[in-house]
């Protein structure tokens, strides 16, 4: 429970005031290191050590020299932070805070899988449990999918869990057969080509910049295809002051940030994470006084994850900002 003198009046005002300097407080009694995922809600963002994708999210806890991760994303994000960085404490603020798409695989299922396709590798988008990675022969991002699965001497990889991000590699790897798996991203999924097109029909000279877990249909009506981390860098290099953005609103809190003169556009009002926007102030205030929802994952399933992940951080060594987009 949120302490009662936190919940909120008719003075939302000074109630985020007092939260925003009771995290900061806490946060130094604590030696936290707070990471928040570009998605979050932007009180969350404005707390936050770093904002960014969740394996950049991760990969930037190591070497802090703080005690605990309070990892504001969710739950997979969290995970990929404990497997690499196993001596802190990583914390998930809203213990309910899953992907629906990492759910649609498990290392149960993916064992059947691998029966079926002995000589097939198989590659894990980073939006994956623990245990799936554990069953992983390497791990993807969004931005070096394409990268990793051309790395492969296998003609066949099984691909988990995004069938979007699974069709979007396939387009750059034909001499590649990917089995993919049947999930999905239920926020990205939401945008239609038709809702693209209305919205171009009112501004067709702004970009249409997709993610690449959108639908096959949306993806080719794209200007540029990135993951989370490259719109920024994509807006900041095109000279038109108008984007139809086609990722998840809470990027928007960054992208203004970063070019306060552009305009951003989403095609849909259904471009909404509902897990991701769980976690609020209050309860990053919680998890820093509490150190509720802890991580914690099985050493063998841990160490056979690094593996995975690793060997991802090893194909991309040389292009490092491949690397740090992930969802």
């Amino acid at each position: 429970m949120i302490p009662q003198e936190f919940v909120p009046t008719e003075n939302s005002k000074e109630f985020k005031k007092k939260l925003r300097e009771k995290v900061l407080r806490l946060k130094k009694e604590r030696n936290a290191y707070i990471v928040a995922h570009n998605y979050q809600n932007y009180e969350v963002q404005e707390v936050a050590d770093i904002l960014g994708d969740s394996l950049a999210l991760s990969k930037a806890a190591i070497g802090t020299g703080a005690d605990m991760i309070v990892f504001c994303g969710v739950d997979f994000m969290a995970e990929s932070a404990k497997i690499l960085n196993p001596e802190k404490t990583v914390i998930l603020p809203v213990r309910e805070a899953d992907c629906p798409m990492a759910l649609m695989v498990t290392a149960e299922r993916l064992r059947e899988k691998k029966k079926e396709y002995p000589a097939a590798a198989v590659v894990c988008y980073v939006n994956s449990s623990a245990e799936v990675k554990a069953e992983s022969d390497i791990a993807c991002t969004s931005s070096n999918a394409v990268e990793v699965v051309k790395s492969l001497p296998h003609k066949q990889i099984i691909f988990v869990p995004d069938k979007n991000l699974g069709h979007y590699v396939q387009r750059f790897c034909p001499e590649k057969e990917i089995i993919l798996w049947q999930g999905f991203c239920t926020t990205h999924i939401r945008v239609t080509a038709q809702d693209v097109l209305r919205t171009k029909e009112k501004s067709p000279d702004a970009p249409f910049i997709a993610h690449p877990e959108c639908p096959p249909d949306v993806i080719d009506l794209a200007d540029f295809v990135c993951s989370t981390s490259g719109f920024s860098s994509y807006v900041g290099k095109s000279p038109a002051d108008t984007f139809i953005i086609g990722t998840e609103v809470g990027i928007i809190f960054k992208l203004k940030k970063d070019h306060p003169t552009k305009r951003f556009i989403m095609p849909t009002e259904q471009f909404v994470c509902q897990t991701m926007k769980m976690t609020t102030l209050g309860w990053v205030a919680h998890a820093l006084e509490t150190g509720e929802h802890a991580i914690e994952i099985p050493e063998p399933v841990r160490r056979r994850a690094e593996t995975t992940l690793k060997r991802m951080m090893e194909v991309s060594k040389d292009h490092p900002n491949a690397v740090i987009a992930s969802y």
